[in-house]
């Protein structure tokens, strides 16, 4: 017997009051009544649990507006036209002078069966983003370019610990080489020890790898010290990392000198703050 049949029982059946059945029974009096009523109005089916649903959903769409759109997509197809979520928005506004958000449309056509399920083609923001859980565990590298006040092109090189966000090394010059991104880390190395992993886009001075050149000057420094070398994938020359601020103030804040004086091995005029926690050295297994 359940709940349910156990209170109707003991208010119908013993004689007892609803207030002492709620207080015995751990349960609101209110609740009682209710299971009462309903078992005076409906029998043994009104003690059957009830779905706990809205009768009434506000923001969903309805269901005229569903096969609207159902209907559309089908003419759309059988004339050989795109069908894509957009493309119904616009007709829908053309022959009705509203229509539902593009997502809207493109969650019913997905309820509908009418949109394949495709992983590959999944949203770059919607990853985990990755945090390293203890200094030195990763860092990245990467190279940005800027413009110097006498109009000079200049590439920035950062070397991040993913952890801190502590800049471990930043150099800048006109143009950077195998051999100088490598000098780079040995210095970044020599202040704050090997990290147990490097992150990295796929630019040349980078890593050969998918351009059959052999290893890169960094490469060979990475795999004789035993330490993880990792990229993006193939030709996307972009870190798959955090924003990082830290270098903003030093670039956007920087006054435009009248006489400027651009030299080869520029470094950003910002220190890099301190971290709260001591990188120390790792060695990758």
């Amino acid at each position: 017997m359940g709940m349910s049949q156990l209170v109707v029982t003991a208010v119908l059946v013993e004689g007892r009051s609803k207030s002492e059945v709620a207080r015995d029974y751990g349960v609101s009096r209110r609740w009682v009544i209710t299971l009462v009523e309903r078992y005076l109005a409906e029998g043994d089916a009104g003690l059957q649990p009830r779905p706990r649903r809205p009768l009434h959903s506000p923001n969903r769409t309805g269901k005229d507006i569903e096969d609207s759109i159902v209907a559309l997509r089908k003419e759309l197809e059988r004339d050989g036209h795109e069908a894509g979520a957009a493309t119904i928005a616009f007709h829908l506004q053309q022959r009705h002078g509203v229509s539902p958000a593009v997502s809207t449309i493109w969650r019913i056509l997905s309820a509908r069966g009418f949109v394949t399920p495709q992983p590959h083609k999944r949203p770059k923001s919607s990853y985990i983003r990755f945090q390293a859980e203890q200094p030195n565990e990763r860092w990245q590298s990467d190279i940005t370019h800027w413009q110097l006040a006498d109009r000079t092109d200049v590439e920035i090189l950062n070397i991040l610990d993913d952890h801190s966000r502590l800049c471990v090394g930043s150099d800048a010059r006109l143009v950077f080489k195998a051999r100088d991104i490598n000098n780079s880390f040995d210095q970044a190395v020599a202040a704050y020890g090997n990290p147990a992993s490097l992150l990295s886009d796929n630019g040349a001075v980078f890593t050969g790898r998918y351009r059959g050149t052999g290893r890169v000057a960094l490469e060979v420094t990475l795999h004789a010290r035993g330490i993880s070398f990792r990229h993006c994938r193939p030709y996307i020359h972009r870190p798959a990392a955090r924003s990082n601020a830290s270098t903003k103030p030093s670039k956007s804040g920087s006054p435009i000198s009248p006489e400027p004086q651009p030299s080869p091995n520029y470094k950003p005029s910002s220190t890099p703050s301190a971290p709260t926690t001591t990188p120390c050295a790792h060695t990758a297994h």
